[in-house]
């Protein structure tokens, strides 16, 4: 029999639907080990509850004619391969995978997809070249699909009843792996481990559609008395001030400074004999640095503005701009305004992205400033208007606003994907990367350089109207400007901290920049971990203000631990992802083996954590606070 009369027997059979089912298993197996599973072992129970969903496959369709069986196999093929394919590419981008919550985000399509190009990699190709090699084949006419079924009656009868059978029982299957991961919907990679990819994708719909009746809280009755259970145990067990300077900025000038994607690693930091950010060092080493603080969410720039804002948790990715703009909130703006502060926000984006027109038309502020509100928009990088035109124009406004005022302001000039594309002068740029020339690492580096260039000119700007020494500044970075486990910045790593950890490693991924210049106060070194919940309380201690509602805590008080929204917990000695480990050594805690106290504070820290999700995630799902 001729090869080819051989290959279309196979693909005119059942035979083909379970070649298919081996390809996805194989498929999916690359997206574990390429994502969830890196440095960590790949539970036997995921790989059966994989092959589980994907039999279902090889039953449900091995049971059609040959057209519809063909057809719709290949259909379901390339389905779950774009699957498999969209979220390998947004974990590398976001270390998450995609869930149906992010629809409302498509209207950002384009400029989240020239991110997203930045970080393909080659081996994703193999979602999608089984698709390719078989369409092809069917257009060279190697394959071709018969019409017609030879099987007699007694035999397709066989073959219905075994195909209906196998759907029921993997489905049994199916079913209970996906109960076994909908509780844990605030951490994707438990979900996946728990539920599968496959599975995680079907509970995240189900999820999405019940996302209300799920919500601890249905009323503000309720949710009140527990948060102010919560906020009474916190002030009885963190209310002890390390610093007691309440007041100290009441009446002055508030500018917070939001930089995009500026990881705390690059602080003291040389590369090839110079300093990466010079004027971020200086500026930290004159005043108070922050050397622990956190994102609140592995998450975009708009979720970091919202917790600042409202010291609330983000919702999915973006969500909380896009979806749940219209919910009220005690916002930072709404306590300044109620002190008669000149309250602004400025961007050098259109106010369409993230929804930022919308949601701060709802704050009440007395100048919102986007890019057609600017006079110079001559330069602009990767399409926003740069940092250093930004900034100096910025500084005109402030000197012509009444006393006393608040202003926040977003950087963006080192964003993705970090090319600076639109800079007129690479001098400014003026570090050399070496080895990580062209590399996205690399070009990380250039663009963190050229935020910190600007970064000095601001300052200069700020002294030069009279503007510096009277006003207090807060500075942080918005999130993680790199994926986890990049191979550049590993290898940087390498040089600087040899014993380095896995849990290092994560730990940075969180840790972003952060310093603050208040008048009067000399350099300060704050280690214990903070996020961006504890923006807004922090601001109204200093200034004086009445917070009613924030989930976050004063810096300058002694809590020593934080949250993320997908249920990692971060505190001095520890640190909680799916399980406890020591940070200092980066090893598992055996809590059998632990003193009685210790355990005890480590199930306080997780309940505090559960209990502070379930309040945020009814707040913005319910708008409980309208």
């Amino acid at each position: 029999m001729a090869k080819k009369e051989v290959i279309n027997k196979v693909f005119n059979s059942i035979g083909f639907v379970i070649f298919i089912s081996i390809l996805l298993l194989i498929k999916t197996l690359i997206f574990y080990y390429s994502t969830i599973a890196i440095n960590e072992t790949l539970d036997l129970e995921t790989v059966i509850g994989t092959i589980s969903f994907i039999t279902i496959i090889v039953c449900l369709f091995g049971m059609l004619p040959n057209r519809a069986r063909i057809i719709t196999t290949m259909i379901i093929s390339f389905l779950i391969s774009l699957l498999l394919f969209g979220d390998h590419v947004y974990y590398i981008y976001s270390n998450s995978v995609l869930s149906v919550a992010q629809i409302s985000n498509l209207q950002y399509g384009e400029e989240i997809l020239s991110t997203l190009l930045v970080v393909m990699q080659l081996k994703q190709s193999l979602y999608f070249i089984d698709t390719i090699i078989i369409i092809l084949l069917l257009l060279a006419k190697v394959l071709k699909i018969e019409k017609k079924e030879n099987h007699i009656k007694q035999q397709l009868m066989v073959k219905y009843i075994t195909g209906i059978i196998g759907v029921i029982i993997f489905s049994v299957i199916g079913i209970s792996y996906i109960e076994k991961g909908r509780d844990k919907s605030y951490n994707k990679d438990l979900q996946i481990r728990e539920s599968t990819i496959l599975g995680y994708h079907v509970s995240d719909i189900v999820n999405a559609l019940t996302m209300k009746q799920k919500t601890k809280y249905k009323n503000y009755e309720t949710m009140i008395q527990d948060y102010n259970e919560l906020k009474e145990k916190y002030e009885t067990k963190y209310g002890q001030e390390i610093y007691p300077i309440k007041g100290i900025l009441e009446g002055k000038n508030v500018i917070i400074i939001q930089l995009e994607s500026i990881q705390e690693f690059v602080i003291n930091k040389e590369i090839n004999g110079k300093e990466i950010t010079p004027n971020l060092n200086k500026f930290l080493s004159e005043n108070i640095e922050f050397t622990n603080m956190h994102m609140q969410s592995y998450s975009t720039t708009a979720d970091s503005e919202h917790s600042s804002i409202t010291s609330i948790y983000p919702m999915e990715n973006g969500m909380s701009f896009s979806r749940y703009f219209t919910n009220t909130y005690d916002n930072l703006f709404k306590i300044f305004n109620e002190k008669d502060y000149h309250t602004s926000f400025m961007h050098g984006n259109y106010p369409y992205f993230w929804n930022r027109g919308n949601v701060y038309g709802r704050f009440n502020l007395n100048e919102m400033v986007f890019k057609e509100q600017f006079e110079d928009t001559s330069e602009n990088i990767n399409g926003d208007l740069s940092d250093e035109l930004f900034y100096r124009q910025a500084v005109e406004k402030w000197k012509h606003y009444d006393s006393p005022f608040v202003s926040y302001i977003v950087s963006v000039s080192s964003h993705t994907p970090y090319t600076l594309e639109g800079l007129k002068d690479r001098n400014k740029v003026n570090i050399d990367v070496g080895k990580y020339k062209d590399t996205y690492f690399g070009n990380y580096l250039e663009a963190v350089n050229y935020a910190d260039y600007a970064f000095g000119i601001l300052i200069q700007e700020l002294k030069g109207k009279d503007l510096y020494d009277d006003t207090a500044i807060l500075i942080f970075g918005d999130h993680n400007g790199l994926n986890m486990y990049n191979e550049e910045l590993i290898d940087f790593f390498s040089y600087i901290e040899p014993d380095i950890t896995d849990i290092d490693i994560k730990l940075n991924y969180t840790r972003v920049v952060c310093g603050f210049k208040i008048p009067g106060l000399n350099h300060i070194k704050i280690e214990k971990p903070i996020n961006k919940l504890d923006i807004k309380p922090t601001l109204a201690y200093l200034c004086n203000l009445n917070d009613s509602f924030s989930l976050g805590t004063n810096f300058f008080k002694n809590k020593d631990f934080v949250c993320l929204n997908n249920e990692r917990i971060i505190t001095s000695r520890y640190y909680f992802d799916e399980q406890w480990y020591d940070i200092k050594t980066g090893e598992i805690l055996d809590l059998e083996n632990i003193d009685e106290n210790t355990k005890n504070l480590l199930n306080e820290y997780y309940q505090n954590m559960k209990k502070e999700l379930d309040i945020s995630n009814s707040v913005s799902i319910h708008n409980l606070l309208k």
